[in-house]
């Protein structure tokens, strides 16, 4: 796994982020590490083929995750992550994903993604277990996006 692979999600997901929910995120640090199953959590996964290949995970606690949907919908409420919240926060993920492999692409890495999947973490069984390279994305007042690489 090379470090740099995650600089184009990074870039990607600070813009995306800004301009959908109006928040400039922050950096965590960067690190390895295990996905395990967290309860009330929500993962994101979207593969990629090509010169990468692999699976870019991002992982939202639920709470985070409707305030970020609610963010996206001009602040109305969310109460449950419903098939529009899951529809709008598989959405982020693709969007996201979309600008980095148009990054990677500019750099002369051409790389395809599939459609982002929504798990929860009694659909993530079979996905486990697996390390990542891990950076968190702190948005304030709303709380903490990880994106998980896993490419080679």
């Amino acid at each position: 796994m090379k470090a740099e692979v995650i600089n184009p999600f990074l870039e990607s997901a600070r813009v995306v982020i800004e301009q959908v929910i109006q928040v400039s995120p922050s950096t965590g640090n960067l690190g390895i590490k295990e996905i395990e199953l967290i309860d009330n959590h929500i993962w994101i996964k979207v593969g990629m083929t090509g010169q990468l290949s692999g699976d870019i995970v991002f992982g939202i606690a639920e709470q985070v995750a409707l305030r970020m949907v609610s963010a996206m919908m001009g602040g109305y409420p969310i109460a449950e992550m419903d098939e529009m919240g899951q529809s709008a926060i598989s959405e982020l993920g693709n969007m996201i994903s979309g600008n980095a492999s148009t990054i990677l692409s500019s750099q002369g890495v051409a790389v395809d993604i599939t459609p982002p999947q929504v798990m929860k973490s009694e659909n993530l069984v079979a996905f486990l277990p697996r390390k990542a390279l891990s950076i968190p994305l702190l948005m304030d007042g709303i709380g903490e996006l990880d994106i998980q690489v896993m490419i080679s």
